[in-house]
């Protein structure tokens, strides 16, 4: 692996910003908060953001807990829950770096791939331009419906969007955040984050990680109360491409 910066001894700034939105985990946050450190602690300096979504369950009590004797964790709460676009929104907002990780607080995502999408960003060849670096599960480990009904979506959506991305459904994403907080947002917009950043421009690289199956909790996950906002927001994202604009700019005298 590649080494990266330390802590800015000056002004204690970390250089990269872990976000995980919840929604009630509170047996999914020790195990993943270890998991986050093994791969991170001692190799990159690094602020850890949880934001609980208004769990109804101890998340919140057991994110404060550990937050007493861990100061990389930093907690936000909100009053109700706005759902996983907003969580993330509400994050990144928040994050004092310039680079993003996003991953599930379920534990299906594997801290240990960060790494790999760091190293990513710092290869020579990426693109200069390069906004997201986001995660393939090249194994799912979901039930059959889910399963199904993912590879249907994403096969819409790529032939829809042109995103030229295998899976958006994956929550581990590496991104920049001026160009996420300079995105249309909406409602589920993070299902379509790889289409939104390149209608501004962005270049997307993806990699393959690992994916695990949900040993602790209950998944949020539902065909039916997904599908009829899907089918919307697909078309919003549709006509938000078509009126794209980017300025090419000749000259910035300032």
């Amino acid at each position: 692996m590649n080494n990266y910066p330390l802590l800015n001894s000056v002004d204690n700034i970390p250089c990269l910003s872990v976000l995980v939105p919840i929604y009630n985990e509170t047996d999914n946050i020790v195990p993943l908060i270890n998991e986050i450190r093994a791969a991170l602690d001692d190799k990159i300096a690094y602020e850890l953001i949880y934001v609980d979504d208004g769990s109804k369950d101890n998340s919140w009590q057991t994110l404060q807990n550990i937050a007493t004797h861990f100061k990389k964790l930093r907690l936000i709460r909100h009053h109700h829950s706005y759902g996983q676009s907003i969580a993330i929104l509400t994050g990144v907002k928040a994050a004092r770096t310039e680079w993003i990780i996003t991953l599930d607080g379920d534990g299906q995502n594997d801290p240990a791939d960060i790494p790999r999408l760091l190293a990513v960003l710092q290869d020579s060849d990426s693109p200069q331009t390069l906004q997201m670096v986001a995660g393939i599960r090249r194994k799912r480990y979901d039930n059959l419906l889910k399963r199904i009904s993912s590879q249907i979506a994403n096969r819409i959506r790529r032939r829809l969007l042109h995103d030229n991305t295998l899976d958006t459904g994956c929550s581990l994403k590496l991104f920049s955040r001026k160009a996420f907080l300079a995105l249309p947002h909406f409602n589920h917009n993070h299902r379509f984050l790889p289409a939104l950043f390149l209608r501004n421009g962005g270049k997307i690289v993806s990699i393959e990680v690992n994916h695990r199956p949900r040993t602790r909790g209950q998944s949020k996950y539902g065909l039916f109360n997904r599908l009829g906002v899907g089918i919307v927001d697909l078309l919003g994202v549709m006509w938000l491409q078509r009126r794209a604009c980017l300025a090419e700019i000749i000259e910035d005298n300032q």
